[in-house]
């Protein structure tokens, strides 16, 4: 069995092996295959979180402020403006709140409603009104989706077909490599559902910008 953290250690080598793989190997497609498995993991333990986390608000603030960070190290390495991951699990959380604020006060639905259309604005219709950038939501609108879909299964079993329809739509949008996020379910078959070893408190936060720095520059410095 596998807990929680084991999990994220597991995404968290997946998602360093790809991102080695585009700054510093563009043309290498298999560190890309191997990091398929990072985005079904990541999105797995966003909606475990949101689940079980004691501040949903640090939650969503925690990892939007880490995101545009990231977006700070992407801008000053690439000149580029396409938003990592964890802008598109901000967007996650949030449909997730909404979602938990319909389900106990029907008003609530149109807020869910409007918000799931702005984010699919902003991941699909927004990056072809910017034409002359790279903008971009990362893995786009069934990105967004996915940790939600996952979120409202009631146990393992349903959560589990839930990412693998959730990856299904992913990888139809996507490159054919993105099929390989299915190999991501037997690991999240092997989830105990505890938080396991204790690692420092904002570890998986700080690990996703200082890799991207350390990547950028180790690749300025041999080229």
């Amino acid at each position: 069995m596998l807990s929680g953290n084991a999990l994220k250690l597991i995404a968290l080598i997946s998602m360093t092996i790809d991102h080695i793989g585009v700054v510093m190997f563009p043309g290498n497609q298999i560190f890309r295959a191997v990091g398929r498995l990072a985005l079904p993991i990541f999105a797995y333990m966003i909606a475990e979180g949101c689940r079980y986390t004691h501040s949903r608000p640090r939650y969503i603030l925690t990892v939007f402020l880490v995101g545009v960070f990231c977006q700070a190290v992407y801008l000053l390495a690439e000149r580029s403006v396409e938003q990592c991951i964890l802008i598109t699990f901000t967007f996650s959380i949030l449909i997730i709140c909404s979602f938990d604020l319909a389900s106990k006060d029907k008003r609530y639905i149109p807020v869910m409603l409007c918000l799931i259309v702005f984010a699919y604005f902003i991941a699909e219709k927004l990056p072809s009104l910017l034409p002359s950038t790279d903008f971009s939501i990362d893995y786009g609108f069934f990105g967004i989706m996915l940790a939600p879909l996952i979120y409202i299964g009631t146990n393992r079993p349903s959560r589990l077909v839930l990412t693998a329809v959730g990856l299904v739509f992913v990888a139809l949008v996507r490159t054919p490599d993105q099929w390989l996020s299915l190999l991501s379910l037997p690991l999240l078959a092997l989830y105990n559902g505890k938080r396991g070893f204790k690692m420092p408190k904002y570890f998986f936060y700080a690990y996703y910008p200082l890799h991207l720095g350390i990547i950028y520059i180790i690749n300025f410095i041999i080229s």
